[in-house]
């Protein structure tokens, strides 16, 4: 016999669950839930801002391929984390977003921090639910798992009133719910028969695959895919790295010209939406015929009528189709349509070098991401984020590793940049983390280096100081108002104040050793480098038509 209260049955449940750290900002009612929580063995990670604590949490999980946890404090905490939790939503990311209230027993009384938080959570969620009393916490728990991670992943959203987490319950009236793993799919026989059937009929066929194929670990299947049957294969921003990226099939250089070509694509665990132009022409072959994998049938043919819809996981499905086509497909390996993409890709890399291997000084940013790009690990984890900095680093910047590339995102969520990386280098410690970020969304987070200082996470911050908010009008040689920010910020002296490594670099040929300088040091690190404000990138080719996005 024994009681227990809301506090700690929360910690239990979360444990339970598979909970191996906790992004927070300590507020009332849930102070007690996280102390339970370090008894449990739970790491604790207090931040900033709730923002960060969501956009961490996002990454851990993102690049440990579990969920993450965060968790908010009654009123402006709650509504501080709507930001990040959004973002998730966007990416198809399975969040567990947990937050205090005010008392269940005054509720709509004007009470401190009375809100009704469910709603505010409600567009920005899969599900969003307010907990009713202490002896249903781990049922409503082991829910929000099952509905993050079920069917099309996402955040989900428990609100727990101060009330319910105070009160005692006896530890027999309450249920533990077994955990269980999220339900695996296969395909359809039938359509997985249409898919080959289309694939056999193919002279230019492509795989597109997202963040979707990433979460089902279907990298094996679809590198088996690709190389028994030489078919060129692309991804979204967020789904690189599945397939190393030096790949002799991987053209990114012509991704343009394979969308607006090819007559069969493959779609595996990806949206058509505005980042792939809907599926729609002219950025598509209006002809083309699409086979498209998700969890949801609901968004098969969303967009664009579709030729094959397969509901299923994307690894079984790839399985499936492999097996199907054994002896039906023949191999585009050497064929003429490789060839072709080939000579594009070539072209845009020799379009590319000369701003590659620019000496000019204030730094050209596509010579501050080739020397990035030397100096991370392969197995790196790289987080790029801003405008400018985004579209360059998309162009320049190879990922070999799944999980290994955050940005972000199809929200745009400019700013999420140091919370991926803090939240990236305490999932995998063992890795180099890298940020390459623009100076305007380096400041929306910055406080959050101390985060990493306290927490000993040894991230690289690379600023590409500009100035500016994207770049100054090259023709003009005029900002825009409100795009200036200020000439030549010392980002690094503030990371040096905080306990950090920092210093600011001018000419290119003393980037890449002030980047050692950072990683010997084993702190938290800020490189601060001045590139040309009048510099802009090409945009990618899913916001206008060029061929510029590996």
């Amino acid at each position: 016999m024994g009681a227990d209260s809301g506090h700690r049955l929360l910690a239990q449940a979360l444990k339970d669950q598979g909970a191996e750290t906790v992004f927070f900002l300590l507020g009332s009612p849930n102070i007690y839930s996280i102390d339970y929580c370090i008894k449990l063995g739970i790491r604790t990670v207090h931040v900033h801002h709730e923002q960060a604590a969501a956009m961490m949490a996002h990454a851990w999980g993102r690049v440990q391929g579990k969920p993450g946890v965060c968790m908010g404090s009654a009123g402006p905490g709650v509504t501080n984390l709507v930001t990040g939790v959004a973002n998730a939503l966007y990416d198809c990311y399975p969040l567990i977003v947990l937050g205090g209230s005010s008392r269940l027993s005054e509720y709509q009384m004007e009470a401190f921090h009375d809100l009704d938080q469910v709603s505010v959570m409600n567009p920005v969620t899969k599900w969003s639910a307010r907990v009713p009393c202490a002896e249903r916490i781990p049922d409503y728990v082991a829910r929000a798992y099952r509905m993050a991670l079920s069917g099309r992943p996402g955040p989900v959203y428990l609100d727990f009133p101060a009330d319910v987490l105070a009160a005692k319950v006896e530890r027999e009236s309450v249920c533990f719910p077994v955990r269980h793993e999220p339900v695996r799919p296969q395909g359809d026989p039938a359509m997985i028969a249409r898919a080959v059937e289309l694939l056999t009929q193919s002279h230019k066929p492509i795989i597109i695959s997202g963040s979707g194929a990433l979460l089902s670990e279907a990298g094996d299947e679809l590198l088996r895919l690709v190389e028994t049957y030489g078919i060129p294969f692309y991804t979204t921003p967020q789904g690189r790295g599945i397939i190393p990226e030096d790949h002799p099939l991987c053209f990114p250089g012509a991704r343009s010209t394979a969308f607006k070509e090819a007559d069969v694509v493959l779609v595996a665990g990806t949206r058509l939406n505005w980042i792939l132009f809907h599926g729609k022409a002219p950025h598509f072959n209006e002809q083309a015929r699409m086979i498209q994998i998700d969890t949801d049938a609901g968004h098969l043919g969303q967009n664009r009528d579709i030729a094959a819809g397969i509901v299923g996981d994307a690894r079984l499905v790839l399985r499936q189709i492999i097996e199907a086509a054994h002896g039906r497909l023949k191999s585009w390996k050497e064929s003429t349509w490789t060839r072709q993409l080939q000579e594009a890709h070539l072209r845009r890399e020799t379009k590319l070098k000369l701003a590659l291997d620019s000496e000019h000084s204030p730094i050209h940013p596509a010579r501050l991401c080739r020397e990035i790009r030397d100096f991370l690990d392969r197995d790196a984890v790289l987080v790029v984020d801003g405008d400018v900095t985004l579209n360059w680093a998309r162009q320049t910047i190879p990922t070999y590793h799944p999980r290994h590339r955050l940005n972000s995102g199809p929200f745009g969520c400019i700013g999420v940049g140091l919370p991926f990386g803090i939240g990236a280098k305490i999932a995998r410690p063992d890795k180099q983390v890298v940020v390459l970020t623009g100076d305007g969304a380096f400041g929306l987070s910055a406080m959050e280096m101390h985060t990493a200082v306290r927490e000993k996470a040894g991230v690289i911050i690379v600023v590409n100081n500009n100035s500016s908010w994207g770049n100054i009008d090259p023709e003009h040689k005029w900002p825009q108002h409100g795009n200036w920010i200020g000439e030549g910020v010392r980002y690094d002296l503030m990371v040096s104040a905080m306990g950090g490594y920092g210093e600011t670099v001018e000419r290119p040929q003393d980037i890449r050793p002030a980047l050692k300088r950072a990683a010997a040091s084993g702190l938290p690190s800020c490189i601060n480098v001045l590139t040309d404000p009048y510099v802009g990138a090409e945009r990618p080719t899913f916001l206008f038509d060029a061929d510029d996005v590996p």
